[in-house]
């Protein structure tokens, strides 16, 4: 109960026991908690004694970050959070499951948690009314597939999951309203067709994954920024641009390009469109004997 409103700590171990406190946040001035690499030294205590402390605290705006935290508990009435980041912690897949509180939570960034399941996390963020941007990048993420249903914030509009073990089954498991979406360094093959319905998607990013050939745009029909950077693409499909007819820019350097008339013609096609081309080596324009 102080006027002290930002509020930093950084590099600390706490030393004595941890004991269960009630605290009254009413009247208070805080908004914004940052907390980086805070060390607890007791090993035996009631977990919810010490975050609940967290969970209650009414501001909008709070970060721990690379401390070594194993759990959150959902606040224990309707939160003023609208900014949470939870940075190179220890969490995992029971974050938030079944948590109605956190409806005015518009950015959550949970990158190098510990986190498993892509459903699970789906199913975290579907009581989350105003989330707008996800970061779920360098964690252990999975997604099965085979009919597995996934349930998203339906204002999610910015996913950030690269950096995980997410194979083309992930495209089941994808928010309906997402506008820009990194699937960058994972184990994508392919695209599957008809799989996704992204109507809203306007940037995909697929860079560092195992394309053979470029994606088509059946269920993208908005896209506009296409990323295919460091995967296994020899030659392009001819019929890219039939399908993905809004895309404006593309980016698809260090690919193992082989020299053919579809290259040439894919090349001549995307500078008619009027749009960007990124990464493409001049060595790749070729010539060819008449006939």
């Amino acid at each position: 109960h102080s006027s002290v409103e930002y509020f930093n700590i950084n590099n600390v171990t706490q030393m004595s026991d941890v004991e269960h406190y009630n605290f009254d946040y009413s009247g208070t001035s805080m908004k914004a908690l940052t907390m980086k690499k805070i060390k607890i030294t007791d090993m035996y205590f009631s977990q919810d004694d010490l975050y609940e402390i967290f969970a209650d605290m009414n501001i909008t705006d709070m970060t721990i970050a690379d401390s070594e935290m194993i759990h959150m508990l959902c606040p224990s009435h309707k939160s003023s959070f609208r900014y949470l980041n939870f940075l190179k912690n220890d969490l995992t897949d029971f974050l938030f499951q079944k948590c109605d509180n956190l409806a005015q939570l518009e950015t959550l960034i949970l990158q190098k948690n510990k986190f498993e399941s892509l459903r699970k996390v789906s199913f975290m963020t579907s009581r989350m009314k105003s989330l707008t941007y996800l970061d779920m990048s360098n964690n252990l993420l999975r997604h099965d597939g085979a009919g597995v249903q996934c349930q998203w914030a339906e204002s999610l509009a910015e996913l950030d999951l690269s950096s995980n073990q997410l194979a083309d089954a992930v495209f089941e498991c994808l928010p309906a309203n997402v506008q820009k979406l990194s699937l960058r360094n994972n184990q994508i093959s392919n695209v599957p067709s008809g799989v996704a319905e992204l109507k809203s998607l306007e940037e995909l990013n697929l860079a560092s994954n195992r394309l053979a050939d470029l994606p088509g745009c059946g269920g993208f029909t908005s896209l506009q920024f296409l990323n295919v950077e460091m995967n296994s693409i020899l030659t392009p499909s001819a019929d890219f641009f039939q399908s993905c007819p809004r895309v404006r820019e593309l980016q698809a350097g260090h690919n193992p390009f082989q020299c053919s008339c579809e290259l040439q013609a894919f090349i001549r096609l995307e500078r008619r469109s009027g749009g960007k081309l990124f990464g493409w080596p001049a060595a790749y324009v070729c010539e060819y004997p008449e006939g």
